[in-house]
């Protein structure tokens, strides 16, 4: 079934058609408090004639958007990060067969997470996959333990750094800024578009899933990815809205970082054990973001690893 595209503009018409008699948008990342449901799914939103947005539900059935971005040029398509299933993987190769008849060339693994790369085998075996050195030592280490009638996909190259990357006349850079959600995030950024796609080092108005975190070298990586002259910023997760309300989004999501990783920091210097820390902690206008419930008690946890040393 052909999926529709749905033009930027066009697509922040439908949060505001469905809001309250406010008539102000939710700011939620979970797709039933926009009214919507797993039926509108999957959707492309454009950003150009040649850079889109795909978004499916979470493959975790978490209620929110995993996204990925597609570059079209005149020597290939290039797209960052995949989805959490073969099955819906194949609907975002299958979309982009019907904007281009340019080749997948290069699949960009900006987070090693399964929910990004469970669906990896139904890019075309010809495409070449890159990731951070980190996710690529770690995806080796996955697909050595496959069960039956899975396949884990291992990039064969890697950024450490930076890597700019032509195709046709158009320059991708491939941006390692350090460790974030997982041990190995990457973004993807396009200089002339001043376009940005951060995967998981931002997630939109999702509390932080410290799950595999690093959480203070979290906050230095978006310091840095901050600095990035990006016009448009598209998150890992959570819905992709107009260029300044992303911008908005971003500074608010680093906002939420620092103050969660301050907020355990304040508990543990109380004493309290993480457990305790759970019912104590005060999260102010962090206690109403999606996933809440479910991230908060790990990102406690996972600051208190980081202060006692233990973070694996």
């Amino acid at each position: 079934m052909k999926h529709p595209i749905v033009p930027l503009g066009l697509a922040l018409l439908l949060p505001i058609t469905l809001a309250s008699a406010s008539q102000q948008p939710s700011r939620s990342a979970a797709i039933v408090d926009r009214g919507l449901t797993p039926a509108d799914f999957p959707k492309l939103q454009k950003l150009t004639d040649r850079v889109y947005v795909f978004s499916d539900l979470h493959s975790g059935g978490l209620g929110y958007l995993t996204n990925d971005l597609i570059v079209i040029t005149d020597a290939g398509v290039l797209v960052a990060d995949g989805q959490g299933t073969p099955a819906v993987t194949q609907k975002l190769v299958d979309d982009i067969r019907r904007l281009t008849p340019q080749p997948i060339v290069d699949v960009i693994v900006c987070s090693e997470h399964g929910d990004h790369t469970g669906g990896n085998v139904s890019f075309p075996s010809s495409a070449v996959f890159v990731s951070s050195p980190a996710s690529q030592a770690s995806l080796r280490t996955q697909a050595a333990n496959d069960r039956p009638g899975a396949k884990t996909i291992v990039p064969t190259e890697t950024v450490a750094s930076t890597r700019a990357l032509r195709l046709g006349t158009t320059e991708i850079d491939v941006l390692n800024n350090g460790r974030a959600h997982t041990g190995g995030d990457l973004e993807v950024y396009l200089p002339a578009e001043k376009i940005l796609f951060t995967s998981e080092v931002f997630t939109n108005h999702i509390f932080p899933s410290m799950r595999t975190a690093y959480p203070s070298e979290w906050i230095a990586t978006l310091e840095k990815v901050a600095a990035i002259d990006a016009t448009m910023i598209v998150p890992g997760h959570g819905f992709v809205e107009d260029a300044a309300t992303m911008r908005s989004e971003f500074a608010a999501f680093r906002r939420a970082l620092a103050s969660v990783v301050a907020e355990a920091t304040r508990l543990h210097q109380l004493g309290l054990s993480a457990r305790d820390a759970v019912a104590q902690a005060r999260w102010g206008e962090y206690e109403s973001w999606t996933s809440k419930d479910r991230n908060a008690p790990i990102a406690i946890q996972r600051v208190y690893d980081e202060l006692d040393g233990k973070l694996k």
